[in-house]
Parts: C-alpha cells; structure tokens; sequence
C-alpha cells in the first residue's frame, strides 16, 4: 500500500459564501466517509491560506530559528489536504476524483515515496525468493 496526498491550492478556489463553504463542507465529508469505510483515509483538513502561516523556521547553527518570515514567494498557497493509502495509483486517482466533483475545485495527487532503503529492501527480498 502506497500513500498519497491528495491536495488543493486556495487560489484555485473561487470566492464561496459561507453558506456555499458549508455546502462544499457536507459533500466533501461525504467522501471522506466514504474513505473511511473503505480504510483508505488516513489525515486530511482544509481551510488553509495565507492567513493560517503560523511561523518561518529555518535551521541557524543547528539550533531551530522561527520568524514571521520570510515565507516562499508564491501566488499559491495550500488550501486542503487528504492523504490516502490505496494500492496503486488508479486508487488516488479515484479518490481525487470523488473530491474534485463533490467539492467542484481541482486536486493535485501527489504518491509519497518509498522510505529510504524500503525499495532496495524489497528488491533483495524478491531476489532471494527467486
């Protein structure tokens, strides 16, 4: 199993009245049940822009920074997330595509990579079953 983050910038998102934003709320949870039953949802929230930075955090030597910023130069910001675990990438697709139309803005599917070392792990495993 393989996990995925399926995902949204806020900038695709047209302005929603807060009765509209509730609306999107209810389909957009009915997926998520819908994931959840089928024990593929892991972690997911939304309601994220600009406005929810909290901090800058930069390494300075060896000891953590925090600062108001700088923050990365981008027009984007994330604006909701879910991570999946599926089987292959049809899966993601799937999931990502039952949120795009339930909540009628665009996701980005994202495949996590294997741990370090998880990969090779495998190979050598299915090498010496061979």
């Amino acid at each position: 199993m393989t996990q995925y983050l399926i995902s949204f910038n806020d900038e695709w998102v047209a302005p929603h009245t807060p009765e509209q934003l509730q609306e999107k709320s209810v389909a957009g949870m009915t997926v998520i049940r819908d994931m959840e039953e089928a024990g593929v949802f892991v972690f997911g929230d939304g309601g994220l822009d600009a406005s929810s930075v909290l901090c800058h955090v930069e390494a300075r030597a060896g000891e953590p920074a925090f600062t108001d910023g700088p923050y990365a130069e981008s027009k984007e910001h994330l604006g909701g997330f879910t991570v999946v675990e599926v089987a292959d990438d049809e899966a993601a697709r799937y999931w990502a595509g039952r949120l795009a139309v339930a909540l009628d803005w665009p996701q980005e599917v994202h495949r996590f990579p294997a741990p370090i070392g998880a990969a090779a792990d495998r190979a050598a495993h299915t090498t010496k079953e061979k």
